[in-house]
């Protein structure tokens, strides 16, 4: 509370001018924009669920009342369809139709809030400068451009008021400088309060040293003095409820109101420190008491308002209370206070207005939004734009067309992940559906499958798609019926549902997979293995989840590559290189050196299963080495020192040398020197993998699996020169 009652005198303070302004600018009476500023502080601030929001009269609704007030007839007609608009708002507050809120794109919020922001400074700037609106500052387009720009420029000069750059100028000078002093320690006196208190005190000092600074009436708060309550009211013409057109006003200011409170509510808890949830369905039927009261007193439309909602959030309040309490305070400053209140300085509250404004569109807003790419940026740049040269429905329309191209531009290629791969025969092109595929997508996927080179294979698995759109499935029977028969393609359709079917279904049986991968070579494997674990870092992985009867034939098929790693490497070796179910043979053992046994089970899984590729591979942060270097340092012997034995011999590893705090750095050196001297054993020890490495039937290869990363470091493939060792049986 003790933020929100400095937070309420500020937001009153903006509030005041802008309730006034918007009256003026919608061609009605100036107490209507401070009655539904009033009621937008009591009613709506009580009734809404908002810590934030401060609702009141809104420009977005400004060229609907003037021209709904011109076209009814009277002012008091106008005030049934208010009337009748906030009932219609009630009603769509009760039937939940808030949800539109939570489908309005981030970028989008963002847009209208930098526009609101650009517009805000835009709007302050004459204020700031104490410019009065005249002839002669305006250019006549009868006239040649050129000719008019130096009276132009001349008369732009002479109508600057020189109190009032003053004003805006110190007043700029304490807003910005304010948070950065000690002042800012005392949070019950905001800077915007200070600004004004200011402003008021130095044009008394203008009237009477400065006499050529004094700002008149022009250039101060302006509020019309009430010597009577009832003079406030205005009812409503009750006999217009049955003119349509009454009807279509009220239908159109309940659609743009409820939007422009909605996006308002949203923008609002962007903005809020505590990022708050405000409900939409229960801002509706705020919305709607609060227009439904205000057209039966006399006000004019309200919405949630952004300017409001930003200069209440800026002055640091924390609850609701802040928003009645600026209700109150217009309240009572219609009927009591106008008299002091239209001593403020317009400067002052331009110099307020001014730094939201920059706030709201700072370039930290706009480089932050162009970080996020150009999907994200380009919807919010057109949505600023069409704000400022237009309006906020109509530019936040524009916005979202853009939004939406983008959005269908990004889920052109969403729908499927490609793998091609040469282990089998041929290209082997595998579609995997993701999990709906709608419309949105033929286009992608039939261009996909019509650029698939002849006599490839082409899987498509609809494995883990719960909804295909049925001009999908037209595409999937197209290309197998034709495209892939003329093109001598071999396809293979699985996990389409029932309610999907395209007919019989087209697998693959054992013998075909077993022959295809019998005929893939060791530096296809090799690739596939490597392009394998580039999709992993790239997050582009395929899953490899089969059915029974597949994963049986998948299992039943030749491995490509058996992989020998340490047991302290339990990260799945599958979803490390992206390969298939039954493609590698692990081989598990303590550290990475390769004994008579490990060496053994190398060639069972190449000479009995078909193995054709050996990859020796190790990890970083070893904590099996790391224990023994422990042991190592201390000069202890433990069951684990074997294992780096060897390599801290043939490195020159002294146990004085080695810092605790780099012990895994000394374990990943024992880890690439343990790969190197198992495939030097390999060679050496074993004559039917000596054979087959040399012949290059077998590959063989080391890898070191980056932990933190996820990639892995690739050795090139070993090689030795031709064995002329006849090859045993």
């Amino acid at each position: 509370m003790n933020k929100d009652i400095p937070a309420s005198i500020v937001v009153f303070l903006v509030a005041l001018p802008l309730c006034l302004g918007i009256a003026l600018a919608s061609g009605a009476p100036l107490l209507s924009g401070l009655i539904s500023g009033i009621i937008g502080g009591l009613v709506v601030g009580s009734v809404s669920m908002s810590s934030v929001s401060v609702s009141g009269p809104a420009a977005s609704l400004t060229a609907v009342v003037l021209a709904s007030i011109a076209s009814l007839g009277s002012f008091e007609v106008f005030l049934m369809a208010v009337v009748l608009g906030g009932i219609f708002q009630f009603i769509l507050g009760i039937l939940k139709a808030g949800l539109i809120a939570d489908y309005m794109p981030s970028n989008i919020i963002k847009g209208l809030l930098a526009a609101i922001g650009i517009i805000l400074i835009i709007a302050q700037l004459p204020y700031a400068f104490g410019i009065e609106a005249s002839k002669e500052n305006y250019l006549d387009p009868s006239l040649g451009f050129l000719r008019q720009m130096q009276p132009a420029f001349w008369n732009f000069v002479d109508s600057l008021t020189a109190g009032a750059l003053l004003i805006s100028g110190l007043s700029l000078a304490i807003m910005i400088l304010w948070d950065k002093s000690p002042l800012k320690k005392f949070k019950l006196l905001p800077p915007a309060l200070v600004v004004v208190i200011l402003g008021v005190l130095l044009n008394f000092i203008f009237e009477y040293i400065m006499p050529s600074f004094h700002l008149t009436s022009a250039h101060l708060v302006n509020i019309p003095k009430i010597d009577h309550f009832s003079e406030l009211l205005t009812f409503p013409d009750f006999s217009s409820i049955t003119n349509p057109e009454v009807w279509g006003v009220a239908i159109t200011i309940t659609l743009i109101a409820s939007i422009a409170s909605l996006l308002a509510i949203e923008a609002s808890d962007d903005l809020d420190p505590h990022k708050r949830k405000t409900p939409p369905n229960r801002e509706l039927v705020a919305q709607g008491i609060g227009n439904t009261i205000t057209g039966l007193v006399g006000g004019i439309p309200i919405t949630s308002v952004i300017v409001r909602s930003s200069v209440n959030i800026n002055a640091g309040n924390e609850t609701k209370l802040s928003a009645i309490l600026h209700g109150v305070f217009l309240l009572l400053s219609v009927l009591f206070l106008s008299t002091i209140l239209n001593l403020i300085p317009l400067s002052s509250l331009a110099a307020i207005l001014l730094v939201i404004g920059y706030k709201l569109a700072s370039w930290d807003v706009i480089s932050s939004m162009f970080k996020k790419g150009w999907n994200q940026f380009i919807p919010f740049v057109v949505t600023v734009i069409a704000i400022i040269f237009t309006d906020l429905l109509i530019g936040i329309f524009i916005g979202g067309l853009v939004s939406i191209f983008f959005l269908l531009r990004s889920n052109y290629h969403n729908a499927f992940f490609i793998e091609n791969t040469k282990i089998f025969k041929g290209e082997t092109i595998r579609l995997e559906l993701s999990n709906e595929v709608s419309f949105f997508n033929k286009a992608s996927i039939k261009n996909t499958l019509w650029s698939v080179p002849p006599k490839s294979t082409v899987i498509i698995d609809a494995t883990f798609a719960s909804f295909i759109d049925h001009d999908v499935l037209e595409i999937f029977e197209d290309f197998k019926d034709t495209f892939a028969k003329e093109h001598d393609i071999n396809l293979s359709i699985i996990g389409l549902k029932e309610k999907y079917s395209v007919g019989k279904e087209l697998e693959f049986i054992k013998g075909e997979i077993q022959e295809s991968k019998e005929k893939s070579t060791p530096e296809e494997i090799f690739e596939y293995l490597m392009d394998g674990n580039q999709r992993y870092v790239d997050g582009k992985l395929v899953s490899r989840r089969l059915r029974n009867k597949e994963l049986m034939d998948f299992i039943n098929a030749p491995p490509l590559a058996t992989v020998v790693n340490c047991i302290d490497m339990r990260e799945p070796l599958n979803v490390l290189m992206n390969t298939g179910i039954g493609d590698l043979i692990p081989i598990r053992t303590a550290g990475n050196l390769a004994d008579q046994e490990v060496i053994r089970s190398i060639e069972v899984a190449c000479k009995k299963q078909g193995a054709k590729f050996i990859l020796l591979m190790g990890n970083s942060a070893n904590k099996i080495y790391a224990e023994a270097l422990k042991d190592y340092m201390q000069g202890r012997e433990s069951y684990i020192s074997p294992l780096i034995e060897d390599a801290v011999k043939e490195l020159n590893i002294s146990a004085q040398d080695i810092v605790m705090e780099q012990i895994f750095e000394v374990a990943d050196t024992i880890t690439q020197w343990n790969l190197e001297e198992s495939k030097r054993r390999i060679v050496s020890e074993n004559e039917y993998l000596k054979a087959e490495i040399g012949q290059g039937r077998i590959g063989m290869a080391s890898a070191f699996f980056n932990r933190q990363t996820g990639k892995i470091i690739f050795s090139e493939i070993y090689r030795i020169q031709k064995s002329k060792v006849s090859l045993p049986d």
